[in-house]
């Protein structure tokens, strides 16, 4: 069996080479621990601006779903009305009053605050005569047929305080008999 035996002048003169160094280490350590405290922050900083921005456009992309579902709900409630309650089929003259054309209470759905509004407008008329239909594939016989031409415009408000803004236009054209 082999034995070894520590000197203890071993030690006395690992003892001795701990003296000479003079804190370059500690101090190289120091320089690498700021270095990468700094890239730390910077990685940091930067996901957080990455979420804040993708929280951002994820709300802009609910809020133009909720306006054109709004739209769409206008539509479906002027179209399946009651007996003189679609709107569409008004005569021109009364689209000047702002109350007839203001259609926000209808959105029983899609309006849960009070970030969206409905307007029903006419599209290209400042005359106010009802112009005739747009072409379509259904035939009509000596122009029975006149049309309102009108725009439903919704606006969905969002963000931090209701700052920004979604509008959707769409276009009707509602056929009327002469």
């Amino acid at each position: 069996m082999v034995t070894r035996t520590i000197y203890p002048y071993y030690l006395i003169s690992n003892s001795r080479s701990f003296s000479r160094q003079r804190g370059v280490v500690l101090i190289v350590a120091l320089v690498f621990l700021i270095a990468l405290t700094a890239v730390a922050a910077a990685l940091m900083q930067n996901s957080t601006s990455d979420m804040k921005m993708s929280g951002a456009s994820e709300e802009k992309v609910v809020a133009t779903q909720e306006a054109i579902s709004a739209s769409d709900e206008v539509i479906f409630r002027q179209v399946n009305a009651a007996v003189g309650n679609n709107r569409f089929a008004s005569p021109v003259v009364r689209f000047k009053d702002e109350n007839f054309r203001n259609v926000t209470g209808s959105l029983d759905i899609t309006n849960t605050g009070i970030d969206t509004t409905a307007n029903i407008n006419i599209a290209n008329n400042d005359l106010e005569l009802e112009p005739d239909c747009p072409h379509s594939r259904s035939a009509s016989s000596a122009q029975v047929f006149t049309c309102n031409v009108l725009r439903v415009q919704v606006v969905r408000k969002y963000g931090r305080k209701n700052t920004n803004e979604v509008e959707v236009n769409t276009g009707v054209a509602q056929q009327l008999l002469r």
